[in-house]
């Protein structure tokens, strides 16, 4: 959806209440009143797109306590964190971000972990590599890029033709992000048994296969 500069003449009042809930949001004055605007004349913008999706997304995350909604740094980005059993009780942070356009390929995950821990790293890039082989055995190819405790995923609606809702979207999001901080839960617990912890993690992603007709 294009943007264009118009002039608007406003009251002071109205722009400074408006600058205060702005803030508030953590978006900007011009952001605030275009999506103002088409709420009232009933237009769907991207903006309001990444909204219904993050709230559909926080409303299925305040029914557990796996995972803490952090602060949105931007209106395109929701991030969680979620903690890891092991020394001095590490916190790995899920951080997704929307595209502004539409289409397959709508957003990223991206998974980090801040550590010196060398041990700690080294575990983390062994799931990474596990979680892929895991996923392209039951999806086929994904896109990924991996750098030390990083991890970031492209998301994709596969075989999907049509708009998808905001809703549908949540919560494929949602059940994603469950099923890998699962499988990455799991496979801490089983360090000492490379076999085992293969078997959670293929038998975890199995089960999130079959909980829904669309993946992502």
């Amino acid at each position: 959806m294009n943007k264009a500069v118009y002039s608007l003449v406003l009251s002071e009042d109205v722009v400074a209440a408006i600058d205060r809930v702005a803030a508030s949001r953590g978006t900007n004055r011009s952001n605030l009143i275009n999506q103002i605007l088409a709420d009232y004349v009933s237009c769907v913008t991207p903006e309001k797109r990444m909204h219904d999706i993050f709230s559909y997304m926080e409303g299925l995350l305040d029914t557990g306590d796996s995972f803490q909604v952090l602060r949105q740094p931007s209106d395109s980005m929701l991030s969680l964190r979620s903690a890891l059993a092991f020394k001095y009780n590490p916190t790995v942070r899920y951080s997704v971000e929307l595209y502004r356009t539409s289409g397959p390929e709508f957003g990223e995950l991206r998974v980090s972990l801040r550590t010196q821990n060398a041990e700690l790293a080294l575990y983390m890039m062994q799931f990474f590599k596990l979680w892929m082989r895991t996923e392209e055995k039951y999806l086929g190819e994904c896109e990924y890029t991996v750098e030390g405790s990083k991890f970031c995923r492209r998301l994709v609606l596969r075989d999907v033709t049509g708009e998808v809702p905001s809703e549908t979207i949540g919560g494929l999001i949602t059940a994603y992000i469950g099923a890998f901080d699962s499988a990455l839960k799991a496979f801490f617990y089983n360090l000492d048994d490379p076999a085992a912890a293969a078997r959670e993690v293929d038998d975890i992603f199995s089960e999130y296969m079959r909980g829904s007709d669309m993946v992502i």
